[in-house]
């Protein structure tokens, strides 16, 4: 618990900082961070069966997200992302030079990393430039509401936990932590509110009732994941908290949701 905590604080100190610096060290962490979650990705479902072009995908990630963050900074025309394409056709065209049994199950998969990982963190990054120029209050507030969620769930599980709430794919979640979870993200966002401002207190307090429920279910499916694939842990890089994409699993789920909800009601 004590390397737990310790490494929890100093990533948590991390994020905050790279979310204040301004857009260039937003973007650039963001980029390298979803990049690292991508290649953990690759890493867990690669077998026999399944051989994800690393190279290929994570080049296409970068490309995308390099780039898609220019043109948020308007440093960039939106044309530019046509620049995406080659490296789509790549991915089928490599594949027939390597003698694979099942091509297009690692073509799948090179994609799924794509759509699974990268493109969420780049619609968590586009949450900086809602507004055209860059604001760190919204992707904060998105990551204070992420975290206060999951403290709130693990207090409130560890404290009266006992209705599972899918016990097929995660034992150790429960109605009561889930609750928990939301009722301290409803609290964190009410100050977010009342300090930051920036948003109605109706949209932020939509905005964490999004994220507790379905960054729940991100938090699922990425046990479901590794449940299917027979594994713990995403890597090991974070000691105590395995890897990077264990990390952001709700994340992955949530991030979309917040930006549509964003989008629409705006």
């Amino acid at each position: 618990m004590k390397t737990r905590a310790i490494t929890g604080v100093i990533f948590v100190a991390v994020m905050i900082a790279a979310t204040l610096l301004g857009a260039y060290v937003y973007s650039i962490f963001f980029t390298l961070l979803s990049t690292w979650c991508l290649y953990e990705f690759y890493g867990i479902v690669s077998s026999e069966e399944r051989a994800p072009n690393k190279v290929i995908g994570i080049a296409l990630a970068l490309v995308l997200f390099v780039l898609g963050s220019l043109i948020s900074m308007d440093l960039l025309a939106v044309k530019f992302l046509a620049l995406t394409i080659p490296f789509i056709s790549a991915t089928y065209i490599i594949s027939l030079f390597q003698k694979r049994a099942f091509p297009f199950n690692d073509i799948a998969y090179t994609f799924l990393g794509i759509a699974y990982v990268t493109l969420p963190f780049f619609l968590f990054s586009k949450l900086g430039f809602m507004q055209g120029a860059f604001n760190y209050v919204l992707p904060l507030g998105f990551l204070i509401l992420l975290w206060t969620n999951d403290t709130g769930a693990y207090l409130a599980g560890r404290s009266f936990g006992k209705r599972k709430l899918f016990e097929r794919i995660s034992p150790k979640k429960t109605w009561e932590g889930f609750f928990g979870g939301l009722i301290l993200a409803i609290v964190a966002a009410v100050n977010l509110e009342k300090y930051f401002g920036y948003l109605p207190l109706w949209q932020w307090v939509s905005i964490a009732a999004i994220i507790s429920i379905v960054g729940t279910l991100g938090d699922l499916v990425e046990s479901m994941l590794k449940r299917s694939l027979h594994v713990k842990d995403s890597g090991n890089i974070l000691p105590g908290h395995g890897g990077f994409l264990d990390r952001f699993d709700g994340l992955l789920l949530a991030a979309p949701m917040v930006y549509v909800f964003l989008i629409l009601i705006n």
